[in-house]
């Protein structure tokens, strides 16, 4: 894998790319051993060990998988972006508005929060 960028901003907007390739190792490079990944409707997922896991549930549910920025600033290591996540399950394609708060510490990500609405992520 290439070195990953050092800059908060585009160390996140590298990492919101990289869910295109759908490669699980890659992800997993993005983040401190530490690391706590939370999708605000699930429990959080603390460790490499809890984030690969549920990094593979998502990659393993979708054929297909984009993430696409519309807005992001970083501040202070502090990186929020307002995005819509994309995936093909099946043969339904959810386009999912996504906020998406970051913490990136020593180039790494140490937090990862994703707000969003889990009706409609499950169709409820």
């Amino acid at each position: 894998m290439a070195e990953l960028p050092t800059d908060p901003d585009a160390l996140v907007r590298t990492f919101c790319a990289a869910f295109g390739r759908v490669d699980v190792d890659e992800l997993l490079d993005f983040f401190a051993d530490d690391a706590v990944y939370h999708n605000i409707p699930l429990e959080p997922a603390v460790g490499r060990d809890a984030i690969r896991a549920v990094i593979e549930m998502f990659v393993g549910m979708a054929s297909d998988m984009s993430f696409e920025i519309h807005r992001q600033v970083a501040a202070d290591g502090l990186v929020l972006n307002e995005r819509t996540d994309t995936m093909v399950i099946g043969d339904k394609t959810i386009a999912l508005p996504v906020a998406g708060a970051f913490e990136v510490v020593d180039g790494k990500i140490a937090a990862w929060r994703d707000y969003f609405d889990m009706g409609q992520f499950t169709g409820a």
